[in-house]
């Protein structure tokens, strides 16, 4: 439903299972995190979904490299977004 006649209709609902199939596309595609669902927007949690799962994949493959493993995660991150901390980026 829509909350006023102001707003655009709504011309169809979309199922859970559907932003799901999109979220696994994506992660297929190579991509490192992708947030789907009905009130996502392209800047969701960007910046700190970024960070969390580069630095997740980087320590699950390099266990064994210690703390190498976490700064060059974080450079990885730097470099992706163009900003320290991966704030105000919209790509993943």
């Amino acid at each position: 439903m829509r909350p006023t006649k102001k707003h655009m209709a709504v011309t169809e609902y979309v199922h859970p299972d559907v932003f799901e199939k999109w979220r696994l596309r994506a992660l297929e595609m190579g991509f490192l995190y992708c947030a789907s669902g009905p009130l996502v927007r392209s800047s969701y949690k960007a910046g700190e979904a970024l960070i969390e799962n580069v630095l997740r994949k980087r320590a699950s493959v390099n266990t064994s490299a210690g703390g190498g493993a976490v700064a060059g995660a974080e450079a990885e991150a730097e470099s992706a977004t163009g900003t320290k901390g991966g704030a105000g980026t919209e790509v993943l």
